[in-house]
């Protein structure tokens, strides 16, 4: 699980959202392989999380939520709310920020059954060769067999082009404070075979 945090440390390092969270790179990097640790482990009973190697080495990692797996269950709540404070806590005016974002996502997240990608990040080195779209494949073929529609959210801008490659769409921007970053909801229908 160690080699899922660090690539979400490295992806997320340089995302605006986590710069705003913590400006500090020394603090932002350890919090960042917290949350990455805790987001990975966490995904509920109904979690699938996923793994691109090369060479051996986890260079991108996918976390969905199968339909019927969100909200979590309260054992996964809690673990994630413990992991997100201990991912905080360094810089204490994050943790009143940060939970102000996740009560925004949480109330924007959608009612019904279908996919939540709730994590996609890919190793700096090897982003652009294929690793993010590898990670979405399975599920969104399972998508489109099944007819069931998937949603994510991203807080980088440049991402809203990137999923929109692979039949995304937004459907929401969230300002949870004024002076913040927003953060981007999007979903996806599925498609006719």
């Amino acid at each position: 699980m160690q080699d899922v945090a660090l690539v979400s440390a490295r992806a997320f390092h340089m995302d605006p959202f986590f710069e705003f969270l913590s400006p500090s790179a020394l603090v932002r990097s350890r919090g960042l392989n917290r949350f990455g640790m805790t987001a990975a482990q966490y995904l509920g009973p109904k979690g699938l999380l996923l793994t691109a190697r090369r060479n051996g080495k986890i260079v991108g990692v996918g976390g969905w939520v199968a339909p019927g797996g969100y909200p979590y269950p309260v054992k996964e709540q809690l673990l994630q709310t413990l992991g997100a404070v201990r991912a905080m806590y360094p810089r204490p005016a994050s943790l009143v920020t940060g939970f102000q974002y996740l009560r925004a996502v949480e109330k924007a997240h959608p009612k019904e059954h279908l996919w939540y990608l709730q994590l996609l990040c890919c190793d700096p080195e090897h982003q652009r060769s294929g690793v993010g779209g590898a990670l979405q494949e399975e599920v969104l073929r399972r998508c489109d067999a099944e007819g069931i529609s998937a949603y994510l959210e991203t807080q980088n801008e440049d991402n809203l082009a990137y999923y929109g490659r692979f039949g995304w769409e937004l459907a929401d921007t969230l300002r949870p404070l004024r002076d913040g970053p927003p953060i981007w909801t999007m979903r996806r229908e599925p498609r006719a075979n």
